[in-house]
């Protein structure tokens, strides 16, 4: 172990020490979830930093990879969304159509090269994003439903389709999803430095090729994240639409 190794383990155990003293100082009851959640991070980078050494060694993996990475996004979104075993497939396809719209351009415009170690990090990134707009857009038009059910019958009374009487409540669920891409996007530099910029950075990258990296994932992720939002809020609303919530 060298000494920034070391350094590292270090400044985690004591930044963990920090929130968990702060949570019980504060009595917020979150302690144990603070710590596990420092623990499983560190455990899950361990093994995915072995996984996607591996598949740099061998690229015919990395479509693998993200084939895992799209169904673990797709079962985490679903979860969140409700019960129903259909809405793994929703999820997937909503998550699924984000990161490949976003890839697509870059990769046929020339600004990343196609190869496992720029399409895995990159693609990846572009899931993880799609899966919180699309988890943030279903939740909302479901949530909407529920509680302005009167207005979805109204409409529905009049002769609407299901997906017809819920589609102003799925735009406006969809809009307010890609709100924190938005604004991510658009205080760059402002509030924060991202991950990636800080990251190529501390990797030696001069300030403008960070810049222009950080730029495609930022721009990337808007763009996922638009797809993702509206293709879930458009396969939900005809079934949430038909489906009279319980009282």
């Amino acid at each position: 172990m060298t000494r920034g190794d070391a350094g590292s383990l270090l400044a985690v155990l004591l930044l963990l020490a920090v929130a968990v003293v702060a949570d019980r100082a504060a009595r917020l009851g979150q302690a144990r979830q603070v710590f596990v959640a420092g623990v499983r991070a560190a455990v899950q980078l361990a093994v995915v930093g072995v996984v996607i050494a591996a598949v740099f060694r061998t690229p015919a993996l990395a479509p693998l990879y993200l084939a895992v990475v799209l169904g673990a996004a797709s079962w985490t979104s679903a979860r969140r969304l409700g019960r129903r075993p259909s809405l793994v497939a929703v999820a997937a396809a909503a998550i699924g159509s984000g990161a490949a719209c976003a890839a697509a351009v870059v990769f046929a415009c020339g600004a990343l090269p196609l190869s496992a170690r720029t399409a895995v990090p990159f693609v990846a990134q572009l899931v993880g994003g799609s899966m919180t707009a699309t988890t943030l857009a279903g939740q909302r038009l479901t949530d909407a439903v529920s509680t302005q059910w009167a207005e979805v019958e109204a409409w529905l009374s009049i002769g609407a389709t299901p997906a017809q009487a819920v589609a102003g409540m799925a735009r406006r669920a969809a809009g307010r999803a890609v709100v924190p891409a938005i604004d991510q996007t658009r205080n760059v530099g402002l509030v924060v430095l991202p991950g990636a910029y800080v990251g190529l950075l501390l990797g030696g990258a001069s300030p403008v090729e960070a810049g222009r990296v950080q730029l495609l994932v930022l721009v990337g992720l808007l763009a996922a994240e638009t797809v993702a939002a509206v293709v879930v809020t458009r396969l939900l609303a005809p079934v949430l639409g038909a489906l009279r919530p319980p009282e």
